[in-house]
């Protein structure tokens, strides 16, 4: 199968003045967003398909890009995200039993206006020294001066303040059975959830009914849950106040909970700690992070650039009165915040994806926690 790769001129432009000059790939036009490099070396149709990478420009720090086309099963959500994809060398042959059509193919069915040829270890360098930066790709008739792209791009929105649940979220309320025994409604926020998350919630005995992101306690619930879960998704958490409303009055209720990824920051804010924009974020399937509870060091795919401000190897008071919380898990990068752990009442989150998807599967066992989390409230209630 042959990719459609194009010898038209396109550009990526950063908003130090930097540009990058390389050919179209996928949709042309212009895309404007935060410029971030994902390090992951297979997974990047999961990537792409990953609601938390809206708003933003994904640079693919592997070199050879679309070699397996796309499928039918590895999608996380209905549609490709990123407002741009960067990449070394787009395949010009797809290769692989499961595979329906190019990579390329389906960046131009769903918009997504992309770049190759690009030296994208250089654009990576770029990066990681000056942080993550606003940016455009251009192609086709978007194609202009460097001084009108460079000015397009700095007047484009920062990722800092920046609301996207509504953009990515279900806009209505959708429900999917248990597999197997079910224990009970599980109430779950869409903030840009992933497919497979869905999937592993379900086979822990779970009745889901996952909510648009502007759900009010009462429509929460309305459902009677036993447990509320918040999901992945994009853009500043402190942009996020009628979440954090939200989860204070489930955490009221004493609800068994359990957030990943936005989610944890979420429910860092809820807790009454502060969050912050990290230089480059952390995104890829190669993330080492310590369990401090049992010293054991779990490979994680993270898809994060905020992260929660609180201190590390200490019991802390939750600024918000809901008893006692520790930092759980931390990155052994940069020692970044992974996770959080409510002492007094049944919540915790990790800030990385356990639903492996694409990555590892060190995490998953996480799903598994909260099953026996929310088992051991309802005995307790009983």
């Amino acid at each position: 199968m042959i990719d459609a790769a194009s010898n038209a001129p396109a550009a990526l432009v950063l908003e130090d003045g930097t540009i990058f000059r390389g050919t179209a790939y996928g949709a042309t036009g212009q895309a404007l967003g935060e410029a971030v490099f994902a390090t992951g070396m297979t997974g990047y149709q999961e990537t792409l398909t990953d609601p938390s990478y809206a708003g933003q420009i994904v640079v693919q720090t592997s070199p050879h890009i679309g070699n397996t086309g796309v499928n039918d099963e590895d999608d996380e959500s209905a549609r490709m995200w990123p407002a741009g994809y960067v990449v070394r060398a787009a395949s010009r042959i797809t290769s692989n039993w499961r595979s329906r059509e190019p990579l390329g193919a389906q960046l131009e069915r769903d918009g997504v206006v992309g770049i190759a040829g690009v030296d994208t270890r250089a654009v990576t360098r770029r990066l990681r020294d000056a942080g993550a930066m606003r940016a455009g790709v251009f192609s086709g008739e978007a194609l202009s001066s460097d001084e009108e792209m460079l000015a397009a791009v700095r007047q484009s929105p920062g990722m800092a303040g920046r609301s996207l649940a509504e953009v990515v979220s279900t806009r209505e309320p959708y429900r999917l059975p248990a597999v197997g025994e079910a224990i009970g409604t599980l109430a779950v926020l869409d903030l840009g959830v992933k497919t497979s998350t869905l999937t592993y919630l379900r086979e822990q005995g779970f009745d889901l009914v996952v909510l648009p992101q502007d759900a009010t306690l009462e429509q929460v619930l309305s459902y009677e849950p036993v447990a509320a879960f918040y999901s992945n998704g994009p853009g500043d958490p402190a942009a996020s106040d009628s979440q954090v409303e939200l989860l204070q009055g489930l955490l009221r209720q004493e609800l068994p909970f359990f957030g990943i990824c936005f989610g944890n920051q979420l429910l860092g804010r809820a807790l009454g700690f502060g969050t912050y924009k990290l230089p480059f974020g952390h995104r890829g399937i190669n993330q080492p992070v310590l369990d401090v509870a049992t010293g054991r060091v779990e490979i994680t795919s993270q898809n994060h650039g905020f992260a929660v401000d609180a201190t590390i190897g200490e019991e802390l008071a939750s600024p918000a009165g809901f008893g006692r919380v520790e930092v759980s898990h931390y990155s052994l990068n940069d020692r970044v915040v992974e996770g959080l752990r409510a002492l007094d009442i049944p919540a915790f989150s990790v800030q990385y994806h356990p639903e492996s998807a694409a990555g590892p599967n060190d995490a998953r066992h996480l799903f598994e926690k909260f099953r026996q989390m929310v088992l051991a409230k309802k005995g307790a209630q009983a």
